[in-house]
């Protein structure tokens, strides 16, 4: 195997179903050489398994790159161009840079600097995408866990930002905080009501 065909990114993100925090998008080219035992999915792996594996990825991983798009932004381009515009990036970031791209999900982010294919669950079928889902993931928490020292009551330090009972409720009775998603139907409900009010 030459370094050109061992350089294959795995692509992913965290964060696309929130109504509050960031959306991260990770870029991992593996090692061939150092291999990472018990890679997955990272929503099949509990939180210290997760963290665990982390280290190693870090550790181990030929090159990483991990992007943070924020509330606003993911306002301002919708979710779905915030996802592609966060993985150009994270691909972007690498160096070495990639030989070609492997994207979880049904689509290419448009602009790449290498050849990429999306596969649908790839975070279950590639390692490289696993690993990537694992650092947006893990990075992801360690941010909402600041948030949600920041912005008490909402339960951040749960729920993530997604919109479970508890976070609809919280979000209801409190209004929407500084990192809410406006463009997110619940937030805009709750946004026109406290205008309703004033």
């Amino acid at each position: 195997m030459t370094k050109a065909e061992a350089l294959i990114a795995g692509v992913d993100e965290a964060g696309r179903g929130p109504l509050a925090g960031p959306l991260l998008c990770a870029a991992v080219i593996l090692h061939p050489d150092r291999p990472i035992i018990g890679l997955r999915d990272s929503k099949q792996l509990k939180a210290h398994e997760r963290e665990a594996l982390r280290s190693e990825i870090l550790a181990k991983a030929w090159a990483y790159a991990i992007i943070e798009i924020s509330h606003s932004e993911v306002d301002r381009r919708n979710i779905f161009q915030a996802t592609m515009e966060g993985m150009r990036r994270a691909i972007a970031a690498l160096n070495p840079a990639p030989s070609s791209a492997l994207i979880d999900g049904n689509k290419v982010p448009s602009g790449l600097i290498c050849q990429a294919r999306a596969i649908v669950k790839g975070d279950q079928l590639e390692a490289c995408i696993s690993a990537a889902s694992i650092l947006a993931k893990t990075t992801r928490d360690a941010l909402i866990q600041e948030h949600a020292k920041t912005y008490p009551g909402y339960g951040f330090e749960i729920h993530k930002g997604y919109p479970t009972p508890a976070h609809l409720a919280a979000l209801n009775a409190l209004g929407a905080c500084a990192i809410h998603r406006h463009s997110y139907a619940p937030v805009r409900k709750v946004l026109l009501m406290q205008a309703e009010l004033f």
